[in-house]
Order: structure tokens, then C-alpha cells, then sequence
């Protein structure tokens, strides 16, 4: 197979795309990791140049985030499946190889601040109050997980229906101890009409904590977890949906309608989805 180069921004083709990324020698020492010729993504903007994303050379197979992901530990490579804008009809495959993603330095930011500003912002007029009942305006604190049972999270079978539904999501690696820390290093900003990168990597880092949520599936807006928290209730799922709207209000405003019809939504389900306008 001959190796893949982003069409925008190139690195050198006469070194290894690891090596590029990863420094010399990486390509050597991951060699175990039995990856397939691929490339690397560079920023787009004025610190162009600078590789953040590695990114397979075609289409993922259907058991490749899970192998990559089982090997976390050894390798520090975080998996990523990486969707397109639109589809297939997408052939600029943005963000990936257009380049769009802005590293910087990282903030540690808490996240029920984060949170708490945003549903502030989403609450500020009677129609946000309307669709947010059984609440109101006040925010309500980060939501308890005591009495809520943690599961082992099916982050593999996700990713497989996440790769079957998109025949063009290819797989990215990124050196990160979590999601969290991978969206963070690569600058992925698609909700940038909303949070900009450091929010949503404070709010991913509770979730992973809280809710065990595996960062597994992202696109140009949107965010695909899988979670080991699945709320077997309405009144289990409420608080979670508070989190949510804030996090998201487009997946209540564009979608559900309500906060209470939403949070129906969340019962049994162990996979959350994100979509930003």
C-alpha cells in the first residue's frame, strides 16, 4: 500500500509519518503496533507546519479502534475515528486534511465553571426557560453519580457501528493519556460557536471520571462517547441532560425540543452524541 499524504499540507514523504510526529525513531519502536503506511496532519493556520494528527491511509476497518485502543497502555497513542464533513461527498475531509485544528497551550479549567456559564448563556430568555423544564434558570450543580450503576462501556462495538455507517471515517492516533487530552492536543474546535477547546476537555475530563465515557468517534461538529454510566430512569437521566444542554444546547434546541424529552432519550442508552450548529 502506498502511504497517504494529506492534500494540503504534505510533511516530508521521505521520513516516516511516525517519526514526524512522534520524533525519531517512533516508527521503530511502535513497529509492534503493525500500523499501515499513513499520514500526518499540519495546522493550517499561521503556525502551519507544525504536525498534530496522524491519520490512516484509507477507510478503518471495522476492529481497528478497538485493537488500537487495547493498546493504549503500551503505546500512548490515543485512537480516534475520524469522520468526514459530509459524507463521502466530503473531499476535503474536513478537519482533518484541510488542517483546521489550533494546538495551543493547554488551560486546566474547572469543569462545573464551565458548565455553569454556559447553561447561564443558554438560559438567558423565556423560550431557553420553556424548553428547559422541569428547571429553570439557576443552574443545579454537576449531576451526583451515587446510586447510578457503572458498566463496562461497549466503546468497541460503538466504534465498529460508527465506522459501518461511515465508509469514509478513517482512524487518527494521537499521543494522549485520554480523549480528553487527545481533543486537547490536536486543538479540535468544533463547537467554537459555543466552548472553545480547553472548555470542552475540562467537561470531557469529569465525564471521564464520572461517567467512565470514552472519547471514541469525532467530525468536523460533532462528538460520538461511549459511557459505563446508562441511566435506567427519567430521574436518573435528568441531571445528566442538565450537563448536556449545557455542553450542547443543539442537541435539544435542533433536536429533542425539550430538556425532558431529551432526557428520555438518554435512558438506556450508552452512547452520547453531540452535535453543534
Amino acid at each position: 500500500m502506498s502511504p497517504w499524504w494529506p492534500t494540503v499540507h504534505p510533511v516530508n514523504p521521505d521520513r516516516d509519518a511516525l517519526d514526524e510526529l512522534f520524533g525519531a525513531g517512533a516508527a521503530e519502536e511502535l513497529a509492534w503496533l503493525d500500523l499501515p503506511p499513513g499520514g500526518v496532519v499540519v495546522r493550517a493556520d499561521e503556525g502551519g507546519g507544525v504536525p498534530v494528527l496522524w491519520v490512516g491511509p484509507g477507510p478503518a476497518g471495522p476492529e481497528e479502534w478497538a485493537r488500537l485502543h487495547e493498546a493504549h497502555d503500551r503505546s500512548g497513542l490515543w485512537p480516534l475515528v475520524l469522520l468526514p464533513l459530509e459524507s463521502s461527498r466530503d473531499e476535503d475531509f474536513r478537519p482533518w486534511l484541510s488542517g483546521e485544528l489550533f494546538p495551543g497551550i493547554a488551560e486546566v479549567l474547572e469543569p462545573e465553571e464551565v458548565l455553569a456559564e454556559a447553561w447561564a448563556r443558554c438560559a438567558d430568555d423565556e423560550e431557553s426557560v420553556a424548553e428547559l423544564a422541569p428547571f429553570g434558570r439557576d443552574w443545579l450543580g454537576l449531576a451526583s453519580t451515587a446510586g447510578l450503576r457503572f458498566e463496562e462501556p461497549e466503546a468497541a462495538e460503538y466504534a465498529e457501528d460508527l465506522v459501518a455507517d461511515e465508509p469514509a471515517a478513517r482512524l487518527g492516533l494521537v499521543r494522549a493519556a485520554s480523549g480528553a487530552a487527545a481533543l486537547a492536543a490536536i486543538g479540535w474546535e468544533g463547537p467554537a460557536n459555543h466552548l472553545d477547546n480547553p472548555e470542552v476537555s475540562a467537561v470531557l475530563r469529569s465525564w471521564e471520571q464520572r461517567f467512565g465515557a470514552v472519547v471514541v468517534g469525532v467530525g468536523f461538529a460533532t462528538l460520538h462517547l461511549s459511557v459505563a454510566v446508562v441511566p435506567k430512569s427519567l430521574a436518573e437521566a435528568l441531571p445528566i441532560a442538565v450537563e448536556h444542554f449545557a455542553f450542547c444546547p443543539d442537541n435539544v434546541w435542533q433536536g429533542a425540543g425539550t430538556l425532558a424529552e431529551y432526557a428520555e432519550q438518554l435512558v438506556g442508552a450508552g452512547e452520547w452524541e453531540f452535535w453543534w450548529d
